[in-house]
């Protein structure tokens, strides 16, 4: 070999030397700035804005549809309770889902309002005692009412005795009333809801489930 020849292999040697530690960066190109670290994953999915008239909120701010409480009790039906906090006439004469536990907030009474035109509701002073005998407080429960309202302070009675995952289910069993006077269902509950949106719905009282202040009749 001349030594032309062996002085350009040695400065070619020399520059490819020099080149690769710059070039060979997690297989960057030459000059690409250092590799930034990989972000963090959140580690809870962000809560889709949820616009809901004040008296369905609560404090927890946790809310699903009756559609979305089927599908979660679906997927998990050890672990997800439903209770139903309608009044025990409601959950027998106008029907409940079936795998609902009926624990009124607040019961019915026939004093009559003439203002809001309906009958006067008292406050079941039991309500959080009966669910603290029946649910953990790290259960996840959704709770179920006639369109939301009622149930949100019930979610707000439970939170503040210390339930953690509790749910509104915002539009209830029955769902709210249509506003279109164009519709025959006017005035009707017949917007969304448990039994609107065609979910499992029944009159049958499961004596496990429904509301008895007296404890299980015994067996004769």
């Amino acid at each position: 070999m001349s030594k032309k020849s062996f002085l350009v292999l040695l400065a070619i040697a020399l520059l490819w030397c020099w080149a690769v530690p710059l070039g060979a960066q997690g297989d960057k190109p030459a000059g690409a700035p250092p590799a930034e670290k990989p972000a963090v994953a959140a580690t809870e999915a962000q809560k889709a804005a949820v616009e809901l008239p004040k008296d369905k909120q609560t404090t927890l701010g946790l809310y699903v549809t009756a559609k979305g409480a089927y599908d979660m009790w679906q997927k998990d039906q050890q672990k997800i309770k439903i209770i139903d906090c309608r009044t025990p006439e409601e959950y027998a004469f106008i029907g409940h889902a079936p795998m609902a536990t009926n624990v009124p907030s607040k019961f019915l009474t026939y004093a009559w309002d003439e203002k809001k035109k309906e009958y006067v509701m008292k406050v079941n002073p039991g309500f959080v005692k009966e669910v603290q005998k029946r649910f953990a407080k790290d259960d996840t429960i959704l709770v179920m009412c006639r369109s939301g309202q009622r149930s949100a302070p019930s979610v707000d009675l439970l939170a503040k005795a210390g339930f953690t995952k509790v749910y509104n289910i915002v539009d209830g069993f029955e769902g709210d009333k249509v506003k279109d006077p164009t519709s025959p269902n006017h005035g009707k509950r017949m917007k969304d809801g448990w039994r609107v949106s065609n979910l499992p719905w029944t009159y049958d009282l499961n004596v496990d489930l429904i509301y008895l202040p007296k404890g299980k009749p015994k067996a004769k």
